[in-house]
């Protein structure tokens, strides 16, 4: 049985002024797993993470071309919206940033903006309690939704940026070297909470971390100057790279 692909890219190219940063990348990420972007700085994995939501327009003087296909629509089609796009798929970036509000506004803050409906107070208390729960907040929060998010320890803070995503029921999670700021408990904690997801969302996470990258994918894309280098199962990958600069980098050769 074909397993269905989440993201699709074929031949995407991306322009800061006139530095090429995306060389005709194409690439299949299937949907429910955990996929991994390696590569040594500069390489163009949070380039490419960010073009699956679009984010790298906020930054101004960027071009792209080609086709990026989020379960088989092209989200640079002039009809996307952006807010819609970036409910279906959500961020989580480097360092945590919950909003300086308090826990319960914050799991429920994209509802209260998506939503066409008017929402309950219990829609809200079930999302909240639902939200909290699946990324193992609950316990430790249920008696402190009142408390300031900014308060938080920072793998709770990182989990909380997670757990707002989940009301709005993305298709794809995407996470921006997620564990960056956090300690080996902390990071831990959050790659426990990856697979718990694992299935439910599609998950894309950007690591420098080889160690990470081994323990918490189902599969690995490796990236080297833009483009393309290799894209298989993490253990294959790294065991048995296909490609020499694969190889290469993954014995610390250079990078």
């Amino acid at each position: 049985m074909t397993q269905t692909n989440a993201i699709t890219t074929r031949d995407l190219k991306l322009w800061y002024g006139n530095f090429q940063a995306l060389l005709g990348v194409s690439v299949d990420i299937k949907q429910g797993q955990i996929t991994s972007l390696i590569g040594p700085s500069g390489c163009g994995k949070t380039t490419l993470l960010r073009c699956f939501n679009r984010v790298n327009e906020r930054y101004g003087n960027v071009r792209t071309e080609g086709e990026v296909k989020i379960l088989d629509k092209n989200i640079y089609e002039p009809d996307v919206s952006l807010a819609e796009l970036r409910k279906r798929v959500g961020m989580v970036f480097q360092r945590p940033n919950p909003l300086p509000i308090s826990v319960y506004e914050n799991v429920v803050f994209g509802m209260r903006i998506h939503s066409p409906q008017k929402l309950t107070t219990s829609d809200l208390d079930d999302a909240v309690e639902k939200a909290l729960t699946e990324t193992g907040l609950w316990a430790d929060l249920k008696d402190r939704l009142d408390a300031k998010a900014t308060t938080l320890q920072l793998e709770q803070q990182q989990k909380l940026c997670i757990a707002r995503l989940l009301p709005l029921k993305p298709e794809v999670i995407l996470m921006d070297e997620p564990c960056s700021a956090l300690d080996v408990e902390g990071t831990k904690a959050i790659e426990e909470l990856m697979w718990s997801l694992a299935g439910k969302f599609t998950i894309v996470i950007v690591t420098h971390n080889m160690a990470q990258a081994r323990r918490a994918s189902h599969e690995c894309i490796f990236m080297l100057m833009g483009e393309f280098v290799e894209h298989s199962r993490t253990e294959d990958l790294f065991l048995n790279p296909r490609n020499p600069k694969t190889a290469e980098y993954i014995e610390g050769r250079y990078g």
